[in-house]
């Protein structure tokens, strides 16, 4: 009986020894950091700062306007419950304000756009100017467009997560600067994608004002946007539909390009008076699930060769 009882014993010592060494503390990977960026766009880029140690949720879903973008009851819980909040900035997430008001809770809010220097909205420039003693700080928010601009929003979230996570300092680093050096061969390879384009055809017609900080880098001329914004939001006149058209026949503009969730009526109504064709599927504010533009990376190199392929 008493070499029975000593064998359980033997057994559960062993036991408890094979348990022990499969059990570990809980690592950073798994922790309870809940970080939220405002866009899908945002949040892949972010996702490659965090790696495996946090995970990086959008706040809009896949496919929405964030101009556009009106939020629901559940925005406001998804805010309350992250530590890290990743904006644009530059007024893009124009819903927020509110949004963060009811959400309440104490939580690091970054925008990725912080120290750069803004292209003016023209349409809040002429508020701006309609308005006395008004002052409009914002400017055109689509710097990720450009993926060199993307080096700093990488620095600034990457910044963002150390605050949130001083333990994880080298891991996001080590992941901001492998990133950055996808950014930069994104550029070489945008680079030589558009020097197929000849120079007299590097002419840019678009929806809104998305690809301006594309354009002034990689050496496009925007002859005009049938909105006469930053934000889809805004509407055209006639006098400026009719300047466009005229724009577009002057220049010789062969294409207007749309994102996919765009309404391409005035676009269409433009083409039947220029003979332009439109280029509608170019993905600018959100991300695919699955392709053509499951990464912001992934997103880029689809825009480009409709770009490159419509003016070549």
């Amino acid at each position: 009986m008493k070499k029975i009882f000593n064998t359980i014993i033997r057994f559960n010592i062993l036991t408890l020894l094979v348990l022990t060494s499969c059990w570990s503390a809980p690592s950073a990977e798994s922790n309870s950091l809940t970080v939220l960026a405002s866009t899908s766009v945002l949040a892949n880029i972010a996702q490659n700062v965090a790696g495996d140690r946090v995970q990086v949720d959008s706040l809009l879903p896949v496919g929405a306007d964030p101009h556009a973008y009106q939020p629901v009851p559940s925005d406001i819980t998804k805010i309350a419950d992250s530590n890290l909040l990743i904006l644009n900035g530059l007024e893009y997430e124009h819903f927020i304000e509110s949004v963060l008001e009811n959400a309440g809770g104490e939580k690091v809010v970054i925008e990725a756009t912080s120290g750069l220097t803004p292209h003016e909205d023209n349409d809040h420039a002429d508020e701006a100017e309609s308005a006395e003693g008004h002052e409009h700080e914002a400017g055109n928010p689509h710097m990720w467009l450009d993926p060199n601009l993307v080096i700093i929003y990488v620095e600034n979230i990457r910044d963002g997560l150390i605050q949130i996570d001083p333990d994880g300092k080298d891991v996001y680093g080590k992941n901001a600067e492998a990133y950055i050096n996808q950014l930069k061969e994104l550029d070489a390879w945008i680079v030589e994608q558009v020097n197929q384009i000849p120079a007299e055809r590097k002419l840019l017609v678009t929806n809104h004002e998305a690809l301006n900080y594309f354009a002034e880098h990689y050496g496009f001329e925007v002859v005009g946007t049938i909105l006469p914004s930053a934000s889809t939001n805004s509407q055209a006149s006639a006098q400026q539909m009719a300047q466009l058209i005229d724009e577009i026949k002057t220049s010789g503009v062969p294409a207007i390009f749309l994102s996919d969730v765009e309404n391409a009526t005035l676009a269409e109504q433009i083409a039947s008076e220029t003979d332009v064709k439109i280029v509608n599927d170019l993905h600018l504010e959100s991300l695919t699930d699955g392709a053509p533009a499951e990464t912001y990376l992934d997103m880029m190199r689809h825009n480009v060769n409709l770009i490159v392929e419509a003016l070549k």
